[in-house]
């Protein structure tokens, strides 16, 4: 019949991003202003990434590889730029 895959998870997946004690006080304003641009570009792809996953799963009936990619870099991506913005703030 089918093969029996197991799969073991030794750790669970972890994401932590560390504050630098050291900066400016002033420097939200700059990271702020440096960051709109990133916002902007996410925007398209963002429309992008629910395009593509609608139409690929409902065209191929399946979810390729390169989709799956762009998607995970798009998401990627907007996860650094909204802690590199946001994080300032705690």
């Amino acid at each position: 019949m089918g093969s029996d895959k197991t799969v073991v998870a030794t750790d669970p997946l972890r994401v932590r991003g560390d504050l630098d004690p050291t900066l400016s006080r002033w420097m939200w304003l700059v990271k702020w202003l440096l960051a709109i641009p990133h916002f902007s570009a996410l925007f398209f792809l963002h429309i992008a990434y629910l395009a593509l996953t609608f139409f690929a799963i409902l065209g191929t009936g399946r979810y390729p590889r390169a989709v799956f990619d762009f998607n995970g870099g798009v998401l990627r991506w907007g996860w650094r730029v909204a802690f590199y913005a946001v994080s300032v703030l705690s």
